[in-house]
């Protein structure tokens, strides 16, 4: 009997498996890689009691993307509200179903999200207004964000605070690359271009992965690099009557930063630094 014929290896061609770059979620990639929620809330928490003599109880989060941070207030004490602003509805669709999803009923009800842009949204007045990682830096121009700053103070109650950060030092303006290894990725900081003429700078986040594929441009940002003191001179424009700078501590053996921001006055002419401005109303 004669047998019949193997069948052709291009007959059933096998499928390609994706590579880790295809199968990786960017907004889980930039919150293991960027965020730390649970140090800022601390941060926050602490620095609104000291100058207020009070605990904050009502948040709000500007430009806050997958709303890690709001999720993360609620959840840190059972009398601590919410609201994260977004314009972006894809990313606060992937925040329902991936952070408000995990919070138990009672502590999601006390979140909300709205997508908006934050120099129109009207919420109830917060203890504090936050707008971290630099995102405010969209506005380029002195009049876009002295709107934003006036429109941050009209939605803060009367003794509510503003905390924004920051980031420079001569490092900032040029172009260059920063690598993260996290084991399972590798976090990509690309200063790709700045302008000395306007101050505008454009950032990419990329991320690299063991299998040899990457994720390239994640995340893209085009800013204007503001300096601490232009920012403190357009908050006090928008009607904010005092502004402080948190300048980060360094470990004196390392010589590395540490988690200790502090009021100062005066800053060191560091390659690159990160600090906080913590605004009063």
């Amino acid at each position: 009997m004669r047998r019949k014929p193997a069948a052709s290896k291009s007959a059933h061609p096998r499928r390609a498996v994706p590579t880790q770059a295809e199968r990786a979620d960017r907004h889980a990639l930039y919150q293991r890689a960027v965020q730390d929620p649970s140090w800022e809330i601390d941060f926050m928490a602490d620095t609104y009691r000291a100058v207020r003599g009070r605990n904050a109880r009502r948040l709000r989060e500007d430009f806050c993307g997958t709303a890690l941070f709001a999720c993360a207030w609620v959840k840190s004490a059972p009398e601590r509200e919410a609201v994260g602003v977004d314009l972006d509805g894809e990313v606060l669709a992937w925040s329902r179903a991936h952070n408000v999803a995990k919070l138990a009923p009672a502590t999601a009800r006390r979140l909300e999200l709205l997508q908006s842009d934050v120099r129109e949204v009207r919420t109830g007045p917060a203890d504090i207004i936050a707008a971290f990682n630099f995102s405010y830096w969209i506005f380029r121009d002195r009049a876009g964000l002295v709107d934003y700053f006036e429109s941050v103070r009209q939605g803060l109650k009367d003794d509510g605070i503003f905390m924004l950060d920051a980031y420079g030092g001569y490092d900032a303006f040029r172009t260059m690359r920063e690598r993260e290894d996290f084991g399972r990725f590798t976090y990509i900081w690309d200063q790709a271009d700045y302008d000395p003429v306007s101050g505008e700078t454009t950032c990419h986040i990329h991320f690299a992965f063991p299998d040899g594929s990457r994720l390239n441009r994640a995340f893209s940002y085009h800013w204007r690099l503001w300096t601490l003191a232009e920012l403190r001179e357009l908050l006090a424009e928008a009607g904010f009557r005092a502004s402080t700078v948190y300048w980060q501590g360094t470990d004196p053996k390392t010589g590395e930063g540490t988690d200790e921001f502090k009021p100062a006055k005066r800053g060191d002419p560091d390659p690159a630094w990160i600090a906080y401005i913590v605004a009063e109303k």
